[in-house]
């Protein structure tokens, strides 16, 4: 924890060197994710509900999900671009250092617009009429989760450059993949996708089953995400291991 929070500190006084360009990323992504919620606002107001979801329970799905994405951006940068770190050699550096190599390529870089993410979804949140003691936690479980499975989930389609070369194009389909369903209530597909939702695309482990969890809780939904984040978790760092033995060194 220590050295994390020594990494962040580092990322955050290299953004402050450039104040107006952090903040500007910030503001417009706040812009960006308003822009992309006014559609179920005019959705909502043709259709009062979907299955049972109004427009606060979108604004729900919505928060967890861009909440757990710009924390994972924030604080572990690394994680949307680790094929391109391994595939260029830039692991060396980690691997001269006596931390664990996973964690220290992760949190060494932040993505400043994250910042904007998670202010954009905590007042989501505070305007979604979920606020009660109950619903703070169980909203602070599901962002947790959320970004778990994020980073494990991008760590695995990542780490198989160590096997087939440069994943980075992969990386970004799947990446557009899980972030682009996790903003959809998974009511809208059929059962194969739901399944697939659940499993190789996790998205519906980021949005829909957080969002449920925060609606009412239940132990099906809690076991959900918590297995969801232990199962891909361990995936994560066990396939980036098994493929480290792989690594060929770099230039650097």
């Amino acid at each position: 924890l220590k050295f994390l929070l020594a990494l962040w500190k580092a990322n955050l006084q290299a953004a402050m060197e450039f104040r107006a360009a952090f903040l500007t990323q910030v503001i417009f992504m706040m812009v960006n994710n308003g822009a992309y919620f006014v559609f179920w606002i005019l959705y909502f107001d043709k259709f009062n509900e979907v299955q049972g979801w109004t427009l606060n329970d979108m604004m729900l799905l919505f928060c967890i999900a861009a909440t757990a994405w710009g924390t994972g951006a924030y604080f572990f940068g690394h994680f949307v671009t680790l094929a391109e770190v391994i595939a260029r050699g830039r692991l060396d550096y980690f691997l001269s250092l006596p931390k664990p190599v996973l964690l220290h390529v992760l949190a060494s870089r932040s993505v400043g617009s994250g910042m904007g993410d998670i202010i954009y979804g905590i007042g989501s949140f505070l305007l979604s009429g979920y606020v009660t003691p109950d619903g703070v936690l169980r909203f602070v479980l599901a962002v947790f989760t959320g970004v778990c499975i994020f980073i494990s989930f991008m760590t695995v389609i990542q780490s198989l450059t160590f096997w087939l070369g440069n994943t980075a194009a992969l990386s970004q389909i799947a990446l557009s993949a899980v972030l682009t369903f996790s903003l959809y209530h998974s009511v809208l597909f059929n059962t194969t996708t739901k399944f697939v939702l659940l499993t190789i695309v996790p998205a519906a482990l980021i949005g829909t089953v957080p969002a449920e969890f925060v609606r009412s809780f239940t132990w099906q939904s809690l076991l959900q995400i918590s297995a969801g984040a232990l199962i891909f978790l361990v995936l994560a760092v066990t396939i980036f291991r098994s493929g480290l033995r792989r690594y060929e060194s770099g230039s650097a």
